[in-house]
Formats: C-alpha cells, sequence, structure tokens
C-alpha cells in the first residue's frame, strides 16, 4: 500500500487511515468527529500520534485523555482518547455530550470487544456526526512497503512471504518481526523460523489475558476443528460465554477472523505458555475429541509439528494412526510406536501400518510376537501380515500356511495364489467360494477371490479368461485399496499375464491405474513401477526403462528379494539389448545374487528367462542351470501350462542360440510349436522361433522373416522383432533379401528406412553394395571387442586402456569397419554395428548351424 506523504516515516496507511490524514491536513482546524476501531496491534495508537503530530505542528492544543465527569474542555482542543473500550461508563458520558455539542473536535479509538452499552451508544453518535475508520491487517504489499522502510530488510520475494505467512499482516506484529529481523545476523539463506527474541515479545500479550482465553489459545494451537459445544466442554464454560471468549481474543489481536492463529502467535502460545497448563488442555482437547467420534489425526498432526506430541495419551495417538493408515502407512507406523512407548499395548494394526509402509523387518517382527500373545482376532491379523511379508520375501511355502491357519476368506483366497505360484496344482482344491468368519464380501476379499480365480484360470484355462478376472480384481481395489495388504496386488498378476501373453497396452493400463489409485500402499509401488520398467525394457526403450527403474530405488529403501530379482534382471536386460558388454559383467555377480535370494515361482520365471539370455551371453550359463530345471519341474508340476512356459521357452530358445546348442533350440522351438494354438502370442513367439533357428543354418526367406519380425513387433517384443529382422540380414547371400530386411529391422527399431545419416542410401544398388560386406567378410574378433566398446560409448583411448593397444589402433579399426561395411559415416555404421554385434555369438565363425532332419 502506498505511504501517505504527510505520515510520519514507516507509517502504513490504508486508504480510510489516509483519507483521515489528508483531511486533516487540508484543514487542522476543521470539525472532526471520528471513531476509530480496531483488534489490538492494529495501529490504532499509531494513528493517533499521528493525528497529534499534524495538529500540534498546526498549533492546535491536544489532549490525549477523557475528560473527567464535570471537566471542562475547551472547543479549539482536539481530544484523543485510546482505548475507549476501557473507559468506565461516566467518562464515555462526558465523551458522548462532546460529541453532541457538535463544536468539539473529537478522535476517539477502542477494540472492537467489549463493547458496553454506553461504548455501543458512542460509537454510533461518533459514526452519525463524524465518520468511523475501521483498522484492518495488511495486504502483502503493505508488508512489502513497510519493510521497505527497514533499510536493513529491503523487501526481497521470499521475505514479504515469510512475514506476511508469519504475522497474518497484523501491524504490531509486522513491525515486531521485522524488527527481530533486521537485528538478527546477516541472513545466508531463506528465513524458516521467526527469531526467539521476536518470539518473547508476545510474553506480555499473554500474560493479561484471563485464564479462559489463555486456554482458548492453547486449545487453538493445537489445531484441528473445534464446534462451540467442543469448547465449551473442553473450557468448562456455558456455550454461550464460548463467543464472548472468542471476541475477547480477536479484540486482543490474536486470534484472526478466520478463528486461526498466525503461525508466529501459535509459536508464542505453545512455547510461553506454561507446561503443565499446555499438558493439561491438550490431553483434554483429545480426550474431548475421541468421546465425540471426532478425527484425532488433524489435532495429533498440529501437536506433532509444534513438537508437543508427547502431550498425546496413548489412545490418541493410536486413534489417529488408524486414521492415518490409508494414507499415510509410514506416519501411521511412527505413530503407533508412539503410542506403544507411551503404554499403549501392541495391535496387528501396527504390524499393519510397518507392512503397508514397506518395513517388513519390523511387520514380521511385530506379527510374530503377536502371533504368540495376542488375542484370537488380532492373531488372525497377525498371521496375514506375517504371510504376506513372507510372500514379498519369497518364502511362498511359509506364506500359503500362515495365510491358511488365518481362515479368512482373503487369506484362503492368497493361499490359493501362493500355492499355484509354487507349482502346488492341489491349491486349487482350496476354494474361497465361502465366507469361513462369515466376513462381509467386502471389495478386499472380493478382489482376493478374483485374484485366486484369475491365477487358477492362467493355469488350467484361456489366457482370456486368466486377464479378465486379474483385471476386474485390479478394478475392485482402485477406489480403496490403498490399506489393501496384498501378497501381490492384481494389477501386477493382470500386468504378469498381459506380458506372458502379449497384451503389453493392457499391461500398462492396469499399472498405471493401479499406481494412480495407490493400490497396496508404498510396499505395492516398487512392485508396479518394476513391472512399468521392464514393459519398456521389452520394447526396446531401454532409456526409459533405466529410468524407471532408478526411480525406483531414490528413497534408499533396500529392495525386497522379489523386487531385487526383477531390477537385476531389467539392468541385465537393458545391457544385453544395448551391447553394453561393462554392464552385463558388472552387474552379473548381483543378479546371481537376486536369483540365489529369492525362491522359483511361476511369478518369476520372465526375470529368470532374461538373465538365462544374460548368462549365455557371458558364457556363465551353467550357474543357474539349477533354477532354470527347478522353473521346468515347478511347470511340469502344473501340467505345462502355456501361458507360463512360452515366454520361458522363447529366452531358453535365446540362450541356446547364443551357446551354440542347436539340439536344445530345436526343443524349445518343438515347445513352442507345440503351445501355438493357445494364444495369438504363442503362435507368433512359435513362428518367430522357428524363423530363428532357420536364419542360424543359413536359410533365410526374406517374406517369413520379415512377416515373424513384424509379428513380434505387434505383440510388443519390438527389440526382439529388429533383432531378427537384422540377423537375418547379415546371413543371406541374397543383396536384395539383405537391403529389405535391414530396412525392415530398421523401422521395426524406429528408424526410418535408410537411417538417419546424412547421407544414406538413396537407391536400392547402393544400400545392397553397403551391407553386402558383413555377410562376405565378417568382423574379425578383435574388431568385434572394439565394436562392442564403441556402442557402449568409451572414447579411442579409453577403447585402447581396455584392449591394451592405442587409441590409433583403435581408430584404424574402426576405419577398416567402417570401410567393409560400407557406411557413409559414423551414424550409419553405429546403428549397422547394434545389429551385428548384438548376437555375436550366435554366428560362430560365421558358420551355419548343422541343418535339421527333419522339418
Amino acid at each position: 500500500m502506498i505511504m501517505n506523504d504527510i505520515a510520519a516515516p514507516g507509517l502504513t496507511l490504508d486508504k480510510g487511515p489516509r483519507a483521515l490524514l489528508d483531511t486533516v491536513a487540508q484543514d487542522p482546524s476543521g470539525p472532526l468527529a471520528v471513531g476509530i476501531a480496531g483488534p489490538g496491534g492494529h495501529g490504532k495508537t499509531a494513528l493517533l500520534a499521528e493525528l497529534a503530530r499534524v495538529h500540534q505542528r498546526a498549533g492546535i492544543t491536544v489532549r490525549t485523555a477523557a475528560p473527567e465527569p464535570g471537566e471542562p474542555v475547551d472547543s479549539d482542543t482536539l481530544v484523543l482518547v485510546d482505548d475507549a473500550h476501557l473507559l468506565d461508563d461516566a467518562r464515555i458520558e462526558v465523551l458522548l455530550r462532546l460529541v453532541g455539542t457538535r463544536r468539539h473536535r473529537l478522535v476517539v479509538a477502542h477494540r472492537p470487544w467489549p463493547r458496553s452499552a454506553a461504548l455501543s451508544e458512542l460509537v454510533d453518535s461518533l459514526r452519525r456526526d463524524g465518520q468511523a475508520v475501521l483498522l484492518t491487517p495488511f495486504t502483502r504489499e503493505q508488508t512489502a512497503s513497510y519493510l521497505t522502510a527497514t533499510a536493513e530488510l529491503g523487501h526481497p520475494d521470499d521475505l514479504v512471504d515469510f512475514v506476511h505467512t508469519q504475522t497474518s499482516g497484523v501491524p504490531r506484529d509486522v513491525e515486531r518481526l521485522a524488527r527481530g529481523l533486521a537485528g538478527a545476523e546477516t541472513r545466508t539463506g531463506a528465513v524458516v523460523t521467526p527469531p526467539r527474541s521476536v518470539v518473547a515479545e508476545f510474553g506480555p500479550d499473554l500474560d493479561v489475558q484471563p485464564a479462559a482465553v489463555r486456554r482458548l489459545l492453547l486449545a487453538v494451537a493445537a489445531g484441528g476443528s473445534l464446534p462451540a459445544n467442543m469448547l465449551a466442554t473442553l473450557l468448562g464454560v456455558d456455550p454461550s460465554a464460548v463467543d464472548e471468549l472468542i471476541a475477547t481474543t480477536r479484540a486482543a489481536g490474536l486470534l484472526g477472523a478466520d478463528g486461526r492463529l498466525a503461525p508466529i502467535v501459535r509459536r508464542a502460545v505453545t512455547t510461553l505458555s506454561p507446561t503443565t497448563d499446555r499438558t493439561a488442555v491438550w490431553r483434554r482437547l483429545t480426550e474431548v475429541q475421541l468421546a465425540r467420534g471426532g478425527a484425532v489425526l488433524p489435532l495429533v498432526r498440529s501437536l506433532l509439528a509444534v513438537g508437543a506430541l508427547g502431550d498425546c495419551p496413548a489412545p490418541t495417538l493410536a486413534a489417529a494412526a488408524g486414521e492415518a493408515l490409508a494414507d499415510e502407512p509410514a506416519f501411521a507406523a511412527e505413530l503407533f510406536a508412539a503410542a506403544t512407548a507411551a503404554g499403549q499395548p501392541a495391535s496387528a494394526q501396527q504390524a499393519l501400518a510397518a507392512a503397508l509402509a514397506g518395513n517388513l523387518d519390523d511387520a514380521l517382527r511385530l506379527a510374530d510376537r503377536l502371533l504368540a500373545t495376542a488375542a484370537p482376532p488380532d492373531r488372525s491379523e497377525a498371521a496375514v501380515v506375517a504371510a504376506t511379508a513372507l510372500a514379498h520375501r519369497g518364502h511362498v511355502g511359509r506364506s500359503v500356511e500362515l495365510y491358511r491357519w488365518s481362515g479368512t476368506a482373503s487369506a484362503m483366497a492368497f493361499a490359493v495364489v501362493g500355492g499355484l505360484a509354487s507349482g502346488d496344482l492341489d491349491a486349487t482344491a482350496e476354494s474361497p467360494a465361502g465366507d469361513p468368519l462369515g466376513e462381509p464380501p467386502t471389495l478386499h476379499a472380493s478382489a482376493a477371490r478374483l485374484m485366486a480365480n484369475g491365477v487358477r484360470e492362467s493355469v488350467s484355462g484361456p489366457p482370456t479368461a486368466a486377464l479378465s478376472a486379474l483385471v476386474q480384481a485390479a478394478a475392485l481395489l482402485e477406489p480403496d485399496g490403498r490399506a489393501a495388504l496384498l501378497p501381490d496386488s492384481p494389477a501386477a498378476l493382470a500386468a504378469l499375464t498381459a506380458v506372458h501373453c502379449g497384451e503389453l497396452e493392457i499391461a500398462e493400463q492396469v499399472l498405471h491405474r493401479a499406481l494412480g489409485a495407490g493400490v497396496g500402499g508404498p510396499l505395492m509401488a516398487r512392485r508396479h513401477r518394476l513391472l512399468q520398467a521392464w514393459i519398456l525394457m521389452v520394447r526396446g526403450e531401454t532409456r526409459a526403462a533405466t529410468e524407471h527403474l532408478a526411480a525406483v530405488t531414490l528413497d534408499g529403501r533396500q529392495l525386497e528379494s522379489r523386487d531385487l530379482l526383477f531390477a537385476a534382471a531389467i539392468r541385465m536386460g537393458v545391457g544385453r539389448r544395448t551391447s553394453d558388454i561393462g554392464a552385463l559383467k558388472g552387474g552379473w555377480g548381483h543378479a546371481l545374487e537376486a536369483v540365489v535370494r529369492h525362491p522359483v515361482d511361476l511369478f518369476t520365471l520372465l526375470p529368470l528367462g532374461e538373465l538365462a539370455i544374460a548368462g549365455a551371453r557371458l558364457g556363465d550359463l551353467a550357474r543357474l542351470d539349477p533354477y532354470l530345471r527347478e522353473a521346468r519341474a515347478l511347470l511340469g508340476r502344473l501340467g505345462d501350462p502355456p501361458l507360463w512356459s512360452v515366454p520361458l521357452h522363447w529366452s531358453g530358445l535365446h540362450a541356446a542360440i547364443l551357446t551354440g546348442a542347436p539340439s536344445v533350440a530345436d526343443e524349445h522351438v518343438a515347445a513352442l510349436l507345440a503351445a501355438s494354438d493357445h494364444s495369438r502370442y504363442a503362435a507368433v513367439v512359435a513362428a518367430a522361433a522357428e524363423c530363428w533357428v532357420e536364419v542360424l543354418r543359413g536359410v533365410v526367406d526374406p517374406s517369413r522373416v520379415e512377416a515373424a519380425a513384424r509379428a513380434l513387433h505387434d505383440t510388443g517384443l519390438r527389440w526382439d522383432g529388429a533383432r531378427l529382422a537384422g540377423q537375418a540380414a547379415i546371413r543371406t547371400a541374397d543383396r536384395r533379401a539383405m537391403t529389405s530386411l535391414l530396412e525392415c529391422a530398421r523401422a521395426l527399431q524406429g528408424r526410418p528406412p535408410g537411417g538417419h545419416g546424412e547421407q544414406a542410401p538413396t537407391t536400392t544398388t547402393e544400400s545392397t553394395a553397403r551391407v553386402a560386406g558383413p555377410t562376405q567378410q565378417g568382423l574379425s574378433d578383435r574388431e568385434y571387442e572394439v565394436a562392442e566398446l564403441v556402442l557402449a560409448g568409451l572414447t579411442y583411448r579409453e577403447i585402447g586402456d581396455r584392449l591394451f593397444i592405442s587409441a590409433k589402433t583403435v581408430e584404424h579399426h574402426v576405419a577398416r569397419m567402417r570401410n567393409r561395411l560400407n557406411c557413409a559415416n559414423r551414424t550409419e555404421l553405429l546403428a549397422l554395428l547394434r545389429t551385428v554385434v548384438a548376437d555375436r555369438a550366435s554366428d560362430t565363425a560365421g558358420q551355419p548351424w548343422p541343418q535339421r532332419a527333419t522339418r
């Protein structure tokens, strides 16, 4: 707000006071009858002082006290009266008579409360015969104007926002805080708390208040909604007296018109009030709120913010924790722990909060203790918590045992899911059709049943039925699934099923919705994000997959064994798809550890298959053989369900290609062909597998290969499709076929035909000439090594250091490869090297595989 040019420096005025001072400045001796109203600290005294200064400068006598009854008052004297609300009726009657003469000049300032009948009459008389001025808090612009006048502060935006927010614009508090900040040491960053000296200045303001007002201030400082009847109970007064207390507190400038305390006042109330008073009021407040059945979480959150959580009784903390459980399980776990420390017995809800927050160590410890000591209802809930935590850590057998022992309908359904995941076909007999404990058909119980049905259908029925049941289960949990404790979410199982049958769009959508709804809380959020990263990796979007993977570990918490296995497989899968040999070698040890930590089950076959290919690429597949045999045995116990076995055979095929094992590859192809009628995805993969082995044996049917590659691309296996086309291109002697297949590979990788090079081939003849080299001449072993390191992003000097050759020699190798592959520029060379290097092991010495005896 604009500073008045006749006002004293530092006085910030609103429209009403500024107009009053302008009028007085123009005619100091003119008639004057003004009533100034405003709460304490809003500038009444400062405005009266400015009026006195203006009149005294004009030579007019100023009187600053109310006349006594019978005391004569000169009509030329200006009478300024402050705090008129404190005057007795006799003195107010004298002022009322002065106004009635219409000859005396009078300015009366007062608070809006208390308001006696005599004062009300005086205020009305001043309004009729003169004018009324209402003082209000500063706007942000007025606060900035005031700070500008404080030379040591200026008015940077962050400081203006801080001061205005802390004080809510009350002029007295703005002045105190500005003065305190100006006297403090030079700031090195944004101010976050008021100086202690400023807070201490509120002490006298609080000390003069009645005891009931101080209790009211403590109650409001605790936060939360405080209805009048609740305040009456808390303060021990009649409901009619509550309004008077509120009016008194507002009139003192301590409580805002909205019923809230400014942050700086709240800090003063909580820190300057005696501890015994604060504890008594806040304990009583929580007891009243609990008795009313109201929410206590906002109250507890406010007490935590001012460091007074210790004033909360244990039952209040436990109740607040229960309210926070769905949306903030980690905060709920902290509150439960505080309640336990205050004497509240541990409960199954406390173990549930720890599990939902992802703290499985605490969840298991609490649940195990409750299983041994708690009452039957808590024991059943504790068993569910322990079973869920064990499922996330790969102890499926023990998890199933605890779910069955718990006996609830949802627990029995989860037992079916866990049993099937571990290869127990008899688990399908444990139908959760009934309600063992008479449970109502809640969303959670219904979703659990659908999960069990979906997994059962994935093993023994068509993939469409399985996917439908699991997607429906995921949808059921979306409205209220944040506090649902799940061994695996229906969204995750739906996504896995969709990936296994080539429906990546469905997988993406169901995961996106589950994350948006927060299904399963933080415990399941990582699982959902890892599956999103998996889908990106499968599509060949390696950079996005890496970013998603990095986001999973931002909180610094250690991954549980199942999530760790998926994370390791994603890293290795990205390294394989980018031909990053260094990443593959560096991550192999961690990947093996992840495999060891999590037993093989139905829902970890995807990462196991990916790691098998990486192991073959590194020549270390033998270390995974026991786990692959276990996976095949698990599938065998379930009758080799195609939905789960097809992706594992597809991975096995590629591992066999990389290890140069034609007979093993033929076995996987036969298994894929046998399952090709199960789904469109199985048929696509089977056709592609048959093309792969034919290509490796030197039999390249360009039309068939391109059809198979495009079908892979359409089912989401974009990188695999491009790789099949590229490998066929470098293994055929037909130059026209080479060109066609290479262009197909580039298109499937997201590149336009002809690549991105500045001199991309423009004619079929030129393009054919440039790709003919690899088939006819190939790359030497040293050139393969150099190519891999070039693709990994190393400089010539770094490659030379790695291979113990000079950087100049590396440059010669790159130049020879460019000439041999007939590439017009470096961009085209890199594009072609990605295709050539991606499957080096399958091109052993450039010799085709032995022909099969039968087709």
